[in-house]
C-alpha cells in the first residue's frame, strides 16, 4: 500500500494463505497483509508469477513462502496448506483469489470454458476453504472470497463469470452461518472495475471503458489498493463482529447502472 491507513503492526503474528497471490488484485491483498504484519503463503499454478511476488514482500521487510498448486486440484491445495503450515506454524487467514476469466457470447460458450471458470472460481474457493479448515478452527481464523458484482444484474460476455461468483456469494454466507459456530469469519469482497488490473487492460476497450466511468457515481475507476485497503480491515480485529458479509468496493456502480442511461 503506497498510503498507511492502518497502524502499524496490525495483522502481526497472523499467518495468511493468498490464492492467485502473485499478481493482480490478490497480489495486492498478499502484500498489504505483510505490510501489515502477516506473514503470507502465496499460491498459485506458476511458479514464475509466485517467487518474484514472494521475493517483493520479502525485500520489503515481510515473510513469505511460494507454493505451486492448482486450486481445483483438492491433493495440491491439502499440500499447500501442508506446507504453509509446516513454515509458519499455523493458519489464520485464507484469501481465496484464484480466477479465470474471458469475453464470450453465452451462444458460443462451450461446457469446458463454462466448466474451467467454475471449477477454478468456484471449486477452488471451496476446495481451500475446506482444506484450510481444520487449521482456521484451531486458531478462531477466517475466510475472505474475491468475488465480483457482475452478477448482480445481467452482463454480457461473462455468464461464465457471473455464474462463478454467484456461487463464491452463496458458498460465502453458507460457510459464514456454519462455520461461524467455531469462531471462523467468512466474508467476501466484490471488486467493481479497477484500473490497475489485466483483466481491465485485456478485456476493456478503450471505448468501452470511457462509457463505463460516466456509470461509476464517484467518476473514477477503483485501483487494487482500494480493495487492499478493504482486505486489511476485515482481516483485522476491526471486523471481528462481521461475518457473511459481501463488501462491495465499487465506488456506487452497481447501484447507478440500472438507473442511468446517459449519466
Amino acid at each position: 500500500m503506497s498510503e498507511k491507513y492502518f497502524v502499524d503492526g496490525l495483522l502481526r503474528g497472523r499467518v495468511a494463505l493468498v490464492t492467485g497471490g502473485g499478481t493482480g488484485i490478490t497480489g495486492g491483498v498478499a502484500r498489504a497483509l505483510a505490510e501489515s504484519g502477516a506473514r503470507v503463503c502465496l499460491v498459485s499454478r506458476r511458479m514464475e508469477h509466485l517467487e518474484p511476488a514472494a521475493e517483493r514482500i520479502r525485500a520489503g521487510g515481510g515473510e513469505a513462502l511460494a507454493v505451486a498448486a492448482d486450486v481445483r486440484n483438492m491433493e495440491e491445495v491439502e499440500r499447500a496448506v501442508a506446507a504453509c503450515v509446516e513454515k509458519f506454524g499455523k493458519l489464520d487467514i485464507v484469501v481465496n483469489g484464484a480466477a479465470g476469466n474471458f469475453l464470450c457470447p453465452a451462444e458460443e460458450l462451450s461446457p469446458n470454458g463454462f466448466g474451467t471458470v467454475v471449477d477454478i472460481d468456484l471449486k477452488g474457493t471451496f476446495n481451500v476453504s475446506r482444506a484450510a479448515f481444520a487449521e482456521l478452527k484451531k486458531n478462531r481464523g477466517q475466510i475472505l472470497n474475491i468475488s465480483a458484482t457482475l452478477h448482480y444484474g445481467g452482463t454480457p460476455l461473462q455468464l461464465h463469470v457471473s455464474a462463478a461468483k454467484a456461487g463464491v456469494d452463496a458458498l460465502t454466507r453458507n460457510l459464514a452461518v456454519e462455520w461461524g459456530r467455531y469462531g471462523i469469519r467468512v466474508n467476501g469482497i466484490a471488486p467493481g472495475p479497477i484500473e490497475d488490473t489485466e483483466g481491465m487492460k485485456r478485456l476493456v476497450p478503450p471505448d468501452v471503458k470511457d462509457r463505463l466511468k460516466k456509470h461509476i457515481p464517484l467518476r473514477r475507476f477503483g485501483l487494487i489498493r482500494d480493495i487492499e485497503q478493504a482486505a486489511v480491515f476485515l482481516c483485522s480485529d476491526a471486523a471481528s463482529f462481521i461475518n457473511g458479509a459481501m463488501l462491495v468496493v465499487d465506488g456506487g456502480h452497481w447501484l447507478a447502472t440500472s438507473r442511468f442511461t446517459n449519466a
